[in-house]
Formats: structure tokens, C-alpha cells, sequence
């Protein structure tokens, strides 16, 4: 069962290209389903639909919502199916089992407004290493849209200052420009020339750091976040993905083209875009039936 999963997770890794993030989600439940397996006495060529349907009820019984139990489901999908190409298994026993219907929630947001006075309060700070940082830090995921992932890959050669903009390397290896604005382009300069200053003893190439040097983690970036979001909102939900969704919706409130929004975000497709539409609709009729009389 283990050579399984080890092959499994190098085909993410190597082959699918996948986000650290995503390997680990998929690593977990992988494990967590052989370790039930193993725990019920069965070898895994045993297993059939009526178990795995025991196994997700057990899921379901332990607390599990309906979001983590598809998850649960995608993932050993996505197992099952590579086993059975690579030949390793001569029956799917996953392939009846349904994912759960949910409730679909549009994305949280901040307000537009709230955080262009942020910024501006940032950016008339003290003017140290990691106030600038951190500045950096939300004017790009707000700024650009891009990912917290796509974030911690930012190399400073990758930055053309001259244009103004921005190479970012997403989701499997997939390559596209950002641009940035001329106070974006400033603060830039002047925190590069900072970090190279502090002569770091474990200065990292990316160039988003920790405060002694080295590479910036995602916990680190959902600290920095929830820090600053706190002051502007009380909404439970104050992570990276939060700006990455209010810079979506606050291109198409402006009456930005979803194809645009798309390249921006760096979505293979226009339907994982589109949900901002339902978002941005929902916002306007709210703020119709605020400010006009007959409504």
C-alpha cells in the first residue's frame, strides 16, 4: 500500500506538476484512507464499493462537512485512477461513489474602498525592512491577484521594473505577466536595496523573506494578512485567497472583460472565473437596494 502512495505522490509531484499545497492535501487523505484499511484488517486489494461507502460514512460520523468529505472522494478518485493506468489494480471500485451535493458559496471579499486606504496608511509607515515587506506583501496579492503560492516563487529577476511588470510561475509550471503600478515599482527598489543592506546570513534569492532572511513561508504570509485585515474587517475569513477573490471582483465591478480577469488570475479555463460574475452581480443589486429610493 505505501509503494502505492509513493508513486502516486511522485506522479503529482513530477509529472502533474502540482502546488506543494495540493500534494500534501492529497497525501493526507491517501493516508489517512490506507491507515482506515489497515486498522479494519483488509488488504487493499479487498477493498470494495461497500467499504469505501462504510469508510465515508465513518468520515461523515467523525464530523466531517460535506466540502472535506469530496475532497476525501476527488482525492482517492484520482488514486484509483492512476492505479488502474499504471495497471497496479484490475478493478476501480471508487467509480459509483458520488461526490455530495453542497451549497455553492460565492467568494468572500474585502471592500475595495477599505483596502485602498490600507495600503495608503502602509505605505506612509516608518519605512522599515518589514513594514515594506509586508506592504509588498498585500499590494501584490490584492494588487495582482496572484496566488500565495505564485508569491513565495517571486524571484527578483523576475521583476521588470522598466515595464512594470511582474513574471509569475503558476499552477504546473504555467508562465504569465502581471503588471504593477509606478508605487508598487518604487517600494520594490527600495526593498531590495534594504534586504540586500541587511546582509542577511541566510539571504534567500526569493523575494519575499522572513525577518532573518530566509524564504517566506505560507504561515508567515497568513499571519502578515490577518494582521493588517483585522484593522479594516470583521469577517471571519481574512487569508491570502481573500485579496486574490476582492482583486477579481473589484476588476469586474470596474466593468473589467472576464477573459482579461481570466489571464490575470492565470485560470485554464473561463468557468473558475465566472463565479466572480454571480459575486459581482450579487454586490451591486446589495448596493442598489441601499442607495436607491424605490428599492
Amino acid at each position: 500500500m505505501k509503494m502505492y502512495k509513493e508513486r502516486f505522490i511522485n506522479y503529482l509531484k513530477f509529472e502533474k506538476r502540482y502546488s506543494e499545497h495540493t500534494i500534501i492535501a492529497y497525501e493526507r487523505e491517501i493516508t489517512s484512507f490506507l491507515h482506515f484499511v489497515e486498522v479494519e484488517g483488509l488488504k487493499f486489494e479487498e477493498v470494495d464499493y461497500r467499504f469505501l461507502r462504510y469508510y465515508f460514512s465513518t468520515l461523515k460520523e467523525h464530523g466531517k462537512e460535506a466540502t472535506s468529505l469530496n475532497r476525501a472522494i476527488s482525492s482517492l478518485k484520482s488514486f484509483y485512477k492512476f492505479l488502474m493506468r499504471e495497471g497496479l489494480i484490475s478493478q476501480n471500485p471508487i467509480t459509483l461513489i458520488k461526490s455530495l451535493k453542497t451549497a455553492k458559496k460565492l467568494p468572500v471579499v474585502v471592500e475595495k474602498d477599505k483596502m485602498v486606504r490600507l495600503l495608503e496608511q502602509m505605505n506612509s509607515g516608518s519605512g522599515e525592512f518589514e513594514e515594506i515587506r509586508d506592504f509588498i506583501v498585500l499590494e501584490l496579492l490584492f494588487g495582482t491577484g496572484i496566488r500565495l503560492a505564485e508569491l513565495l516563487k517571486i524571484k527578483a529577476e523576475d521583476i521588470d521594473f522598466y515595464n512594470k511588470k511582474i513574471l509569475i510561475f503558476g499552477k504546473r509550471s504555467k508562465e504569465r505577466f502581471v503588471p504593477i503600478h509606478q508605487t508598487l515599482v518604487d517600494e520594490l527598489k527600495k526593498y531590495l536595496e534594504l534586504k540586500k543592506a541587511k546582509n542577511f546570513e541566510n539571504n534567500s534569492s526569493e523575494l519575499i523573506v522572513s525577518k532573518d532572511g530566509k524564504a517566506a513561508y505560507p504561515k508567515l504570509i497568513y499571519r502578515i494578512v490577518k494582521k493588517y485585515l483585522s484593522s479594516i474587517t470583521s469577517q471571519k475569513k481574512r487569508s491570502p485567497h481573500v485579496l486574490r477573490h476582492s482583486f477579481a471582483t473589484a476588476l469586474l465591478d470596474n466593468g473589467a472583460d472576464l477573459n482579461a480577469i481570466k489571464e490575470l488570475l492565470g485560470h485554464a479555463g473561463l468557468s473558475a472565473t465566472q463565479v466572480y460574475t454571480h459575486n459581482s452581480a450579487e454586490r451591486l443589486k446589495s448596493i442598489y437596494k441601499q442607495a436607491h429610493p424605490k428599492a
